[in-house]
């Protein structure tokens, strides 16, 4: 996204909120310009939160990792299983360990969320977790079981949770609900398109683009409601959502049918 629009976009979104999240599947880490763009948002007074996968964590400096308008970076550790990659795990986990000495070391308030969404009912990720549990258990000095949150060291968290798949429109998932996308949240992708939530990365439900609109007249348009209310009456409007399964995460009396 060039950075002129960035700026533009930012001043669209103070009265929506104060913090953006720069991840939508991509990796922001492997934007060679990512101090300009903190930058930016620190001229506006937003809070940044930074979704890495870990790879690219040695490109940057800690001025930059560390930048004043920086929350949280959420560390996805379960990346490094899931991608293919010439670097050793080794190396990886050391660059991860060597972002955390440095915050514990200058006593930065940012935290650090280490990932860990790869549990499912099979057991499926069990070797490449136990190699993992071990590096993080030797470091930190702390036993961890592998399945329930835990401290590592001033914030900075082991954070657990299940697979999910993204959604899709060839998912035979099918399933009514609610859900927090235009609630709590909204993407908008690199191309200044619009959507309701941060698993559509593709932009299937466009509900406009920066470019020729304003993001109120996209917020308040007839479809975002129908999309809000719906998710209000327990209803899934979009064919996208019907399909979702991540949002049974927030049902409990979800209209579950396989198609």
């Amino acid at each position: 996204m060039p950075l002129a629009f960035f700026e533009n976009i930012l001043i669209q979104l103070k009265p929506y909120t104060r913090e953006i999240a720069l991840h939508l599947l991509g990796d922001p880490l492997i934007l060679t310009n990512l101090a300009s763009y903190l930058d930016i948002a620190l001229k506006h007074n937003f809070r940044v939160m930074l979704t890495t996968s870990g790879f690219y964590i040695s490109r940057h400096s800690h001025k930059t990792l560390f930048h004043p308008s920086i929350k949280q970076i959420n560390i996805s550790l379960n990346s490094y299983n899931k991608n293919n990659s010439t670097i050793e795990f080794d190396k990886y986990i050391r660059d991860v360990f060597l972002l955390c000495e440095a915050k514990l070391k200058e006593n930065n308030e940012i935290f650090l969320n280490l990932r860990v969404w790869n549990l499912d009912s099979n057991k499926s990720e069990n070797r490449f977790n136990a190699t993992l549990f071990e590096k993080l258990s030797s470091y930190f000095k702390i036993e961890i079981n592998g399945s329930e949150n835990i401290r590592l060291a001033k914030k900075i968290i082991l954070h657990f949770d299940s697979y999910f798949n993204w959604p899709s429109l060839s998912s035979n998932h099918f399933s009514n609900g609610t859900c927090q996308g235009l609630i709590s949240h909204f993407g908008i992708l690199a191309d200044g398109r619009v959507v309701p939530c941060c698993l559509d990365s593709h932009g299937v439900i466009e509900l406009g683009n920066l470019k020729n609109s304003s993001l109120g007249k996209i917020l308040n348009s007839k479809r975002a409601a129908d999309i809000i209310n719906g998710f209000r009456q327990n209803s899934a409007h979009e064919e996208l959502c019907l399909k979702c399964e991540y949002k049974t995460r927030f049902n409990d009396n979800s209209l579950l049918a396989d198609m």
